[in-house]
């Protein structure tokens, strides 16, 4: 990455908050900030976090969760361990249908909440971007749809687009409440927005 664009994040405000407080990324701010408003996370909750490096929302989630919770983060990468006994992660792929397995044998209880800012990978092309992050949405979809708790929640991040609407929609019929929402610690060129689910009502 470029020097202007390390410049720019220096200099960014939720950047240094994340340092000062020893959050792994910024991102932490933006689930901190949905949470307040929706009440996403409760104490003793069980939360998988997918896409999960560097584990930014990891840190959050444990906070909300407390002793008496569990935390699960997935990636790609390998996350650098946190340190606390009720936060575990394992490194896989979250398109993979066997993934769902690989997940429910590092769970004691079905989860309370699925949470997921993941991203593609990022070509420059709009359409593309915005085409591969509703692809990944799905997937982190077709994933709670199998895991989630009846009457539990979901975080999704996608990019705004042509086919977003249709994706709100999609995922509005299974939820008691729904909404989309860009927290403040988003930046303002960005097109991410989240997707917020509670009250999951299984088919």
């Amino acid at each position: 990455m470029g020097k202007d664009w390390q410049k720019k994040r220096k200099n960014d405000h939720f950047y240094k908050k994340a340092k000062k407080k020893g959050y792994r990324s910024r991102a932490a701010y933006k689930l901190r900030q949905l949470d307040k408003k929706y009440r996403i996370l409760k104490s003793g909750d069980t939360v998988i976090d997918l896409g999960a490096a560097p584990g930014g929302w990891l840190q959050v989630a444990r906070e909300k969760v407390g002793e008496n919770g569990f935390v699960l983060g997935v990636d790609l990468e390998e996350i650098e361990d946190l340190g606390y006994r009720n936060v575990s992660t394992i490194q896989c792929d979250i398109t993979d249908p066997e993934t769902v397995e690989i997940i429910e044998e590092k769970l004691y209880n079905p989860p309370d909440v699925i949470l997921s800012d993941a991203s593609p990978d990022i070509s420059g092309v709009w359409d593309v971007d915005h085409a591969r992050s509703i692809d990944l949405a799905r997937s982190v979809f077709s994933l709670a749809e199998k895991l989630l708790k009846p009457g539990g929640n979901i975080l999704i991040k996608v990019f705004q687009g042509e086919f977003f609407p249709e994706f709100l929609k999609d995922t509005g019929e299974l939820f008691e409440f729904h909404k989309s929402s860009k927290p403040k610690a988003s930046r303002n060129e960005s097109a991410e927005i989240y997707i917020i689910g509670k009250g999951f009502k299984p088919n």
